[in-house]
């Protein structure tokens, strides 16, 4: 079994390993930039299973791929017989990074 962490960024949670890229909500980081994660809920070296206080000196490394806009989402209101609609649409700025180290 390889080791994984859990991190929390965003109001989100991520199980992640070394090597893993994943798409975030938008960080302030320029492509190439190393960030560092703090916020690690779990911690899993193989045998061994660190969670909540015994996590938190652990700490995630990744590096910034690219920064870039998530497709466009459709929200549709309509009340029948009344004449109401109402259309917006959203596009989700979004940050993918690769995970480069777990300590």
């Amino acid at each position: 079994m390889s080791a994984y962490a859990v991190i929390e960024t965003g109001g989100k949670q991520y199980k992640v390993s070394e090597g893993d890229i994943l798409e975030i909500e938008k960080l302030d980081a320029e492509a190439g930039q190393i960030i560092t994660f703090d916020n690690v809920i779990a911690v899993s070296g193989g045998d061994s299973l660190s969670i909540g206080d015994n996590a938190a000196s652990a700490s995630v490394t990744a590096e910034v791929v690219e920064q870039f806009r998530g497709p466009k989402l459709l929200s549709f209101k309509k009340k029948r017989r009344k004449g109401y609609k109402r259309r917006v649409g959203h596009r989700q700025s979004l940050t993918k990074v690769k995970i480069t180290g777990l300590s």
